[in-house]
């Protein structure tokens, strides 16, 4: 059984991971490719090293953000969107209610004008 505060930790772990644009580009990457190994990761971040990407992906794993898959000497890392949707549907989803689009809809309007 999950308890409420190990929910509560994943919830953690998932938002600290999305509040670093270096892990935000890398699911980006994988969103629009997925199973890239490390080595093509790290070439997407010509001013990073292997360290530091693989850093990352440490953090991202740890959210469960990207899940892996070993093909012979070779790491596959993949996007897993699960996480995401949780955290849409616990809290993103609360506050999307008809009143709060139409604001921003009237915003967008208004500072498009």
């Amino acid at each position: 059984m999950v308890t409420y505060s190990a929910r509560v930790e994943d919830l953690d772990a998932v938002f600290k991971a999305l509040a670093d644009p270096t892990r935000r580009a890398l699911l980006d990457l994988l969103a629009d490719d997925d199973g890239r190994s490390l080595g093509a990761l790290v070439d997407a971040f010509p001013e990073m090293t292997r360290f530091g990407v693989m850093k990352h992906l440490r953090v991202l794993e740890a959210a469960h953000l990207v899940v892996t898959d070993k093909q012979g000497r070779e790491k596959l890392h993949y996007l897993n969107p699960v996480p995401i949707r949780e955290i849409h549907d616990r809290w993103i989803s609360r506050y999307a209610e008809p009143h709060v689009a139409g604001l921003l809809a009237l915003r967008e309007r208004s500072e498009g004008a």
